[in-house]
């Protein structure tokens, strides 16, 4: 069983835009992920860093795995709670349920945003690494 916790970033709203994942087996960190995704708002980001979790937990293979997000609106989206209106995530909001389909058990949880540190700090580096090689 993995946890992951993930976060997604945007400097601006839409602006320039990043994830963090974290991989934890056993509390202990396997894996750490931070990368640039371009012009994006929050909620793009957040579903995009969810989809790299997934898809790396696929990777390694894990079949059960327990995610932890400090957005409430993925974390109620993904339950079926709350509806998925906006165009721009309905793409990837479908892209991440079918990644769901392929373990045994994924569990999400609503974590507050102090106890999901090491992800936000990944996304915020992936964008400012962005700026600084690009001057953006």
């Amino acid at each position: 069983m993995l946890e992951v916790y993930i976060d997604g970033a945007s400097k601006g709203n839409p602006g320039p835009s990043g994830i963090g994942v974290v991989i934890c087996l056993h509390g202990e960190t396997v894996k750490n992920l931070s990368a640039y995704i371009g012009n994006a708002t929050n909620n793009i980001a957040e579903y995009t860093a969810l989809i790299y979790a997934l898809q790396e937990a696929l990777i390694l293979k894990a079949q059960v795995l327990t995610i932890n997000t400090d957005s409430e609106l993925l974390c109620k989206q993904l339950k079926k709670e709350y509806r998925v209106k906006s165009p721009n995530i309905v793409g990837l909001y479908n892209q991440a349920l079918h990644l769901v389909s392929a373990f045994k058990k994924v569990s999400i949880n609503n974590i507050p945003r102090e106890d999901n540190k090491g992800a936000d700090k990944l996304a915020t580096q992936a964008i400012k690494r962005q700026i600084k090689e690009r001057g953006l």
